[in-house]
């Protein structure tokens, strides 16, 4: 009987044993398996961002290998320089930004995948405003952010327009750009956005209307793209290769599942600093998910574009010298 007891004992504590390496063998197992991925907004969560939350709740970036963590910046060139310094996997930020920031400044940074396809940054006036074409803003007022870049699109869209850049006032209002223009501080301003300036207006009960850079001889370029360090991209190259898969994924669904899509990005939104209003953001997707398509496959960057937009920038004055392309941008999966 004692024998029996103790076989039972020895028995019962091999299986324990045995039960507890498994779990740890198993938790151990999970932890290789999801490498983290770090990527910070451009800021808080908003209509642009709903396929990264999709992909995140839908499990894409788990069933990839990846655990992803979404940070918000403090200071608008954080997604820049913190990617640039390895503190983040990758950051989302403007082309032009990242082009000046690699041209000027020799910032450690590349492009691994375009978002926006397309400027979102517009000159907005009122409904009910006489401008009609980028010459009409001779002897008018223009608000802007105080970023250089939106002078140059102004002074490029009235020369364009055969008018004289000269004959325009340009004024940094910060960025006050809707109240501005509603409240007749200027006449119009360049740096909003059709997809957050333009809806939230509407909301608010002010028609408006704008002006494309586009149309009057400025290259496209993308407005979103996600960046990572020269360094990043060597160390990371197939977890972000993992991460880009997943979020296309995210694209795919909020684009086929607008609504839901955009339900799963309230319950993320910042309401402590970035509340959204729902039919803000419901106008918003439905302007962004036709410029986030691509014909090739979400995110896809184009070497004439990257090109196009550099020479106008040289020519412009807001580099100094031209980045060489296969510094500054890749295609993911190539």
């Amino acid at each position: 009987m004692k024998k029996f007891v103790i076989v039972l004992i020895i028995s019962i504590f091999g299986l324990l044993t045995a039960c507890g390496s498994n779990q740890t063998a198993g938790e151990n197992k999970e932890d290789k398996k999801l490498k983290k991925v770090s990527i910070m907004l451009d800021w808080y969560p908003n209509a642009v961002h709903s396929f990264l939350y999709v992909a995140k709740e839908k499990g894409y970036f788990e069933e990839e290998g990846i655990s992803l963590d979404i940070q918000f910046p403090a200071n608008p060139t954080d997604p820049i320089n913190l990617a640039a310094a390895g503190k983040i996997t990758l950051g989302i930020s403007y082309q032009p930004d990242v082009i000046i920031a690699r041209a000027n400044e020799d910032v450690n940074i590349k492009s691994v995948g375009a978002i926006v396809r397309s400027p979102l940054n517009r000159v907005i006036f009122n409904e009910d405003s006489d401008i009609q074409s980028p010459k009409d803003l001779e002897g008018k007022t223009v608000g802007y952010p105080g970023i250089p870049l939106n002078e140059s699109l102004i002074q490029s869209m009235v020369k364009a327009d055969g008018g004289d850049p000269n004959k325009v006032k340009m004024i940094d209002v910060g960025f006050e750009l809707g109240s501005s223009v509603v409240t007749n501080k200027v006449d119009a301003v360049i740096g909003a956005y059709i997809n957050h300036e333009v809806p939230v207006l509407k909301h608010q009960g002010y028609e408006t209307r704008n002006l494309n850079p586009t149309d009057y001889n400025i290259p496209s370029y993308y407005e979103l793209i996600a960046v990572t360090s020269d360094q990043t991209w060597e160390k990371e190259q197939e977890s972000i290769e993992a991460f880009w898969r997943a979020a296309t994924k995210g694209y795919e669904y909020t684009a086929k599942n607008p609504k839901e899509a955009l339900e799963i990005l309230l319950k993320n939104q910042d309401e402590a600093n970035f509340p959204l209003e729902k039919e803000v953001e419901v106008q918003s997707l439905d302007i962004l998910l036709p410029l986030m398509k691509s014909e090739q496959q979400f995110g896809s960057q184009d070497k004439e574009q990257w090109q196009e937009i550099i020479g106008w920038m040289k020519d412009a004055g807001l580099i100094e010298k031209e980045p060489k392309l296969e510094d500054i941008f890749i295609k993911v999966g190539e």
